[in-house]
């Protein structure tokens, strides 16, 4: 003989709470009181309980799960981004889809079915690069109250994001640096036509003008965020006849490749020259020398995104926040940096 199937009406019972409180708990944890939501977990537990999610899912007209776009899955500065957007998402019920912007938008038609097919009830995009075709398509769509940028947005787009202070980060490294002592210093940037490229290296330049210090052309070096580029970088740093003591990467894995490359070629930082990174990723802190960056708080973005969706899921004829939510950043201090010699 099978065994019996559990019911909510089972959980109710070990639990002694009613069954509207244990799909209420089920369905929206937040809105019942702690204790309440240990004795259904428990009583969950006990009966072995399981949720029919295409009930579910039938019966709300949602699928509780939201699309997240990345421009690079191999980038391990979205882990943590991830890890904030999954945390407050599983508060509500909700799991989390993953895809590479290099897979879906050949088309805007194929990011909008994500939502009109109910795979998705909203998306968060982590990539401002996406062609003009699809975020237009994205703007006219009916679900675009539905989508929101996290890191990364399109200028003249009027999606809501969240992003940290690119341009006041980039000023406290120039800063960091000038108070160090250094007077020649350089620039790794991101890819070209990126948001974060433009405002960072933009902030660079100003900054470098503000403090009075010379820029030769060739002290900005064109990259993008990855390893390699970093690596290529320094490269052309060592081909340089007039030197730069500091280099402001875009990126810490640009600045990792920087260092990396350096010392394959007889180089050591911070004695031959100061290297900072942006982001301030894990190994920044492990890796040899300890990486000096800009640190911006991507759990934080990663739960303010998912909390702004979210808002609008459940909400989705209240007045919601139009303008940008930007965050703080901070200058961490390691050993990549020193005095120029």
């Amino acid at each position: 003989m099978a065994p019996k199937t559990s019911t909510l009406q089972d959980v109710a019972r070990v639990a002694k709470v009613s069954t509207a409180t244990v799909s209420r708990t089920l369905s929206h944890p937040d809105v019942v009181s702690e204790s309440t939501r240990r004795r259904v977990a428990e009583a969950v537990k006990v009966t072995g309980y399981r949720i029919n999610h295409a009930a579910r899912n039938l019966r709300t007209q949602r699928s509780h799960s939201v699309l997240v776009l990345l421009p690079d899955l191999a980038n391990p500065f979205f882990s943590t981004i991830l890890e904030g957007i999954s945390r407050h998402l599983s508060t509500k019920g909700y799991s989390m889809l993953i895809a590479s912007t290099k897979q879906v938008q050949d088309s805007g038609e194929r990011l909008i079915h994500y939502l009109d097919d109910a795979r998705a009830d909203g998306m968060i995009i982590l990539d401002g690069d996406l062609e003009p075709d699809v975020v237009n398509k994205l703007e006219n769509a009916s679900q675009t109250q539905r989508v929101l940028f996290a890191c990364e947005w399109v200028e003249g787009a009027d999606f809501p994001s969240v992003r940290c202070e690119n341009r006041q980060g980039t000023r406290l490294a120039v800063q960091h640096f000038h108070a160090l002592g250094h007077r020649k210093i350089a620039h790794v940037t991101g890819p070209e036509g990126n948001v974060l490229m433009h405002a960072r290296k933009d902030a660079f330049v100003d900054e470098i003008a503000s403090l009075g210090l010379v820029l030769k052309p060739e002290w900005i070096f064109a990259a993008d965020f990855t390893l390699e580029a970093g690596c290529l970088a320094a490269q052309d740093w060592i081909a340089l006849q007039d030197r730069p003591t500091a280099v402001f990467c875009a990126s810490d894995q640009l600045a990792l490749g920087f260092i990396s490359e350096l010392s394959r070629h007889g180089f050591r930082v911070p004695e031959h020259v100061s290297v900072m990174g942006f982001d301030d990723i894990e190994l920044a802190a492990q890796f040899i020398p300890s990486l000096t960056s800009i640190r911006q708080d991507r759990l934080l973005i990663g739960e303010i995104a998912a909390t702004m969706l979210m808002e609008r899921i459940e909400k989705p004829n209240a007045q919601h926040r139009a303008s940008p939510t930007v965050l703080p950043v901070s200058l961490v201090a390691r050993d990549s940096t020193a005095s120029p010699c």
